[in-house]
């Protein structure tokens, strides 16, 4: 078995009298990808600064590479590779210079650091471009010259908070590969977005995070099979969704309803065949539905069943 790398144990944040992270623990083994699913808001970056000494917590333990972590855990914070939301960079410096800057910030030797900066430039696929301003990058670049900076002292565990935010299909396919690439090599990653494909994809084990308290953990399959045979319905409808959703509650066989951006998202037993009673509620409440998707139960659907609401809302 595996080295776990990360060790939380009953992690606790209070920010006044409102508690906006309780009691979320878990672990991550070497060569394991866990992804922190949740909406904007769950409590995942607030769990990731505690995680990284960045922030002080209320309560719990964290352990990195079997070192005790607090804020002022010199040891234990070189084990992380940090890659933030926010991209951590210095525009005015070209990606060589910024990541030969961090390299130096991480007490690597010269000749360590010419190494690992050709080596982190290749596999986030920027070698071409390394000498160009990072002013001129692109969304999708920044991001990716980012996460070659949190791989520059050869992490155990490499932390991505939310890293294809705002970036184009072609450099979020990209990060996404150097991701799947990096767990061969042995480190543990924590992943968190709220795009549940991108965890479906990435992630051997995936947490669940709502309102601060990680409410479920497993696999994918564990995680899918606590929903039985529920499937998820998705209209694209406009109207009253707030009647039209309250009166299709009361369907048999329809567990859930949730209004999201453009429609409603429901979850019921047997999908197709519930199809005939949405729609006639749909008549009933006056809604105009455009277009229904039946699909089979994934992490959304069961994020669905455990919040009672859509990933993204």
């Amino acid at each position: 078995m595996s080295q776990n790398i990360l060790q939380c144990r009953d992690l606790k944040k209070v920010y006044g009298d409102r508690t906006v992270v309780d009691g979320v623990s878990f672990e991550i083994a070497a060569g394991e990808s866990y992804g922190l699913l949740g909406p904007n808001g769950a409590g995942k970056t607030t769990t990731i600064s505690m995680i990284c000494g960045l922030l002080t917590r209320d309560g719990g333990d964290v352990n990195v590479d079997g070192k005790s972590m607090n804020t002022k855990s010199i040891e234990a914070k070189k084990a992380i590779g940090y890659v933030p939301q926010d991209i951590a960079l210095y525009p005015d410096l070209t990606g060589l210079e910024n990541l030969r800057f961090w390299g130096r910030m991480y007490g690597l030797s010269k000749k360590a650091l010419a190494t690992r900066v050709d080596e982190v430039l290749e596999v986030v696929g920027l070698t071409e471009r390394g000498k160009e301003r990072i002013s001129t990058y692109s969304g999708g670049m920044k991001r990716r010259i980012n996460i070659a900076a949190g791989l520059l002292h050869e992490p155990r565990l490499l932390i991505l908070d939310e890293p294809t935010v705002g970036v184009d299909p072609q450099s979020r396919n990209a990060i996404l590969e150097n991701v799947e690439s990096l767990r061969s090599q042995g480190i543990a990653v924590l992943y968190t977005s709220h795009y549940m494909e991108e965890v479906e994809r990435l992630c051997d084990r995936v947490g669940i995070i709502d309102d601060g308290k990680l409410i479920a953990q497993g696999t994918r399959r564990e995680l899918v099979e606590t929903l039985g045979h529920t499937d998820r319905i998705e209209l694209t409808v406009t109207g009253d969704l707030e009647s039209f959703a309250h009166e299709a509650k009361r369907i048999p066989g329809v567990e859930e309803a949730s209004v999201v951006e453009g429609g409603l998202h429901l979850l019921g037993h047997g999908g197709t065949k519930l199809l005939p009673k949405i729609l006639e509620v749909a008549v009933q409440t006056g809604a105009d539905v455009a277009s229904i998707e039946v699909i089979e139960p994934d992490l959304e659907a069961v994020f669905l069943h455990l919040t009672g609401k859509a990933l993204r809302d």
